[in-house]
């Protein structure tokens, strides 16, 4: 369910189609799916036999092994159900749907919903687009390529071809700049055809549509002739991909007004001289309106009434008008039709004559333009899987033409994509911070290696604010954008190939569901050591901290032990932590290294460097960023004694400090307590002498209930 979950997240489908016998496993999954529709339908729909002849039947083949499906019977059965139900909504044929496609999850980097939420891809913490990686990396001028880079960001790729093949294209745009300038400027001329086909096909595409896709098909040639002599595979290949169709362009714009109405019913859309039948029905009822108007003007002459109006209503048609006091000069041959207040309406044998010839020539001119704007419509859905065809080129081309603009204007770099396990970033810089900063406020770079033999686990410390957390974010982040495709923010990167990017970085309850901050973040962590291989990467920021101290680090210290232990993991990991204790776990373990970030002390003040640099550190510096938060001074006064006998082990049962500081001055030094420090020592020679494996259950507990009594004395 939690693999179910996460793919959802990454697809983040507007409805969710699913079995009402099913309905109930996913309800708890349901509850978190705020914008997702849920619909369901009868069990039989998902059938494999009633799927199966479904979609065969749609796509007019005997089997379904040429699309590489043939044997998935829950695909295929939810692949059969989903078209039914499209049918059955929008009573079209849904010809635009033409291929089937498996998404497997063995060609993407896997993501899970925790790591999507964290790292702030298309949505940030607080539920906006911005401070998101998207809304940097978004250069596209499309609808069609803003789409494509929102599926490519939550899909990075694993194969290292697949990834260079999108690379080079990237390379070349940002070698030639005007072309990359040029391509963008033709691609803004470019409509959304992608959902305007679809629009055609199931017959909701109005004349302004059909425009609008005329006019982006216009920018296709311009765009090929820009793509001629292109070296990169990926360019050539959808420059070869791209169709002008120059037949329908002439059709469409043949035959649709300049300036068509939005409803195709109120006539005006089809261009003059298209239809010869058309134009003289036009010419009947507009010299008709000509008619009324000059009989208007003779009938004012012949009665002398100068207020007499020609109108029309659609209840009477056309009439003559004249008010009560004109009334005896109105001629006999007049017929009376309705009576107002202040005037009478009247009928002539010739004005109903014209009345037929008008309103029969408005009628079928109505009629015809929407027959032939029917049958231009049809004319392009026969287009279809073609103009589908070039908005997937035109999307790939947009993508890699902003990753060339991103490029060139924030100077990143092509990363080297290889198939080993190592990492090595050179000046790497976070993505989103950097263009969030202040004007003339540069973003400190960072490096970052990671070599699996011998740096696999990176303990970084440091205080709170010293940028631990942005530095892990950053790491993810520059990975991610490189096996999408996209240049990365650094001087230099090298990248094995990384199968899954895992990162816990903070948590908070989830009481919807009962779940505590701290079970929130142990279900994360878990679902990391039990999902990571060698070719992940983990970043995991002050794992632990959601429960008490020695609790807290237990877990670090464990998952760090596991993580270096395990073979079948051995995963890339980086682990951010406030417990200085874990800085010891380098002495132990030949693959941990420490690191932290740099702080420059200056009296009781401290400067934050953001420099990751080597070696582990014991200062927390938690005082200091108290008093920047901005806590009252004597708060500040207060914690600095209780922390100078903390560090002297000086409080008494009832937690008053035996000696008072002396006029108010503490330590300047400022250390975390030792994990071991508040411990008897006894009691720890005790606990190393035990023989733990050859102990009987009874005989720990009671080992344990003596080490308790020692204690409590």
């Amino acid at each position: 369910m939690e693999k179910l979950a996460d793919h959802i997240t990454l697809i983040n489908p507007a409805e969710i189609l699913i079995s009402d016998e099913e309905k109930s496993h996913i309800d708890k999954l349901a509850a978190s799916l705020s914008d997702t529709i849920i619909t369901t339908r009868e069990g039989w729909i998902f059938s494999y036999d009633f799927a199966y002849e479904k979609l065969t039947q749609h796509f007019r083949t005997l089997t379904l092994k040429g699309f590489g499906c043939d044997d998935l019977e829950p695909g295929i059965g939810a692949a059969g159900a989903a078209l039914y139900y499209l049918q059955e909504n929008q009573k079209s044929d849904l010809q635009h749907i033409n291929r089937l496609v498996r998404d497997a999850d063995d060609a993407f980097v896997g993501i899970d919903r925790a790591s999507q939420r964290n790292l702030e891809l298309v949505r940030s913490l607080r539920g906006s687009r911005d401070g998101t990686l998207i809304s940097v990396l978004d250069q596209t001028a499309t609808p069609m390529g803003a789409r494509l880079l929102s599926h490519w960001l939550v899909r990075p790729l694993n194969k290292v071809a697949s990834i260079n093949y999108r690379l080079d294209a990237v390379d070349e745009l940002v070698r030639d700049t005007n072309k990359q300038e040029e391509i963008q400027d033709c691609l803004r001329g470019v409509g959304d055809i992608e959902r305007i086909i679809t629009k055609v096909i199931t017959l909701r595409a109005n004349a302004r549509d059909l425009l609008a896709l005329a006019k982006s098909l216009q920018k296709i040639e311009p765009l090929k002739q820009l793509l001629q002599g292109v070296e990169s595979e990926a360019l050539k290949n959808n420059n070869e991909s791209l169709d002008p169709l120059p037949q329908l362009i002439e059709e469409i714009n043949r035959a649709i007004a300049d300036d068509p109405p939005l409803a195709i019913t109120d006539g005006g859309l089809i261009r003059k001289g298209y239809s010869e039948e058309l134009d003289e029905l036009r010419n009947i009822a507009y010299s008709g309106k000509d008619w009324i108007l000059q009989l208007q003007r003779s009938e004012r002459e012949k009665t002398g009434i100068p207020s007499l109006k020609v109108s029309f209503n659609k209840v009477f048609g056309y009439y003559i008008e004249v008010t009560k006091p004109n009334l005896p000069k109105v001629p006999e041959h007049y017929i009376r039709k309705q009576t107002l207040v202040n005037a009478e309406r009247f009928i002539t044998p010739e004005l109903k004559e014209y009345e037929e010839q008008i309103l029969g020539a408005e009628e079928k001119i109505v009629s015809i333009e929407y027959e032939l704007f029917n049958g231009l419509r049809q004319q392009a859905a026969g287009y279809a899987a073609a103009i589908q065809k070039n908005a997937v080129s035109i999307a790939e081309i947009d993508c890699f033409a902003g990753f060339a603009q991103l490029a060139v204007n924030q100077n990143y770099c092509k990363p080297r994509v290889n198939g080993g396990t190592d990492l090595k970033i050179v000046q790497g810089r976070h993505p989103v911070i950097e263009t969030l900063l202040p004007f003339g406020e540069k973003f400190i770079p960072n490096d970052s290696f990671i070599d699996c033999k011998k740096s696999q686990i990176q303990i970084i410390t440091g205080p709170n604010m010293a940028g631990k957390s942005t530095y892990l974010r950053q790491v993810a982040l520059i990975v991610l954008m490189a096996q999408i495709g996209s240049f990365v923010p650094a001087k230099s990167v090298e990248l094995g190939i990384v199968d899954k990017i895992f990162t816990r970085v903070g948590a908070s309850d989830n009481l919807a569901a009962g779940e505590s901050t701290f079970l929130v973040e142990m279900n994360e962590t878990a679902n990391i050591l039990n999902n990571a291989t060698q070719r992940s990467i983990i970043l995991l920021d002050e794992s632990g901290r959601g429960t008490s101290t020695f609790d807290g680090l237990s877990i670090a210290w464990s998952i760090v032990e596991y993580l270096h232990e395990n073979k079948n993991i051995a995963a890339k990991t980086m682990f951010a932590t406030h417990y200085h204790e874990l800085t010891e776990l380098e002495m132990i373990f030949k693959r941990v290294k420490n690191f932290n970030v740099a702080v420059k002390e200056w009296g009781e003040q401290i400067i934050f460097l953001r420099k990751i640099v080597e070696g582990g550190t014991d200062h927390s510096y938690g005082i200091q960023v108290a008093k920047l938060a901005g806590i009252p001074s004597r708060v500040i006064k207060r914690a600095r004694e209780v922390l100078s006998n903390l560090e002297q082990n000086a409080l008494t049962p009832n937690h008053k400090p035996k000696i008072a500081a002396q006029d108010g001055k503490t330590q300047d030094d400022i250390q975390q307590l030792d994990f071991f420090s508040a411990m008897n020592s006894e009691i720890i020679n005790e606990l190393q002498m035990l023989d733990i494996d050859n102990m009987t259950p009874l005989q720990a507990l009671q080992a344990l209930a003596e080490l308790k009594k020692k204690t409590e004395n």
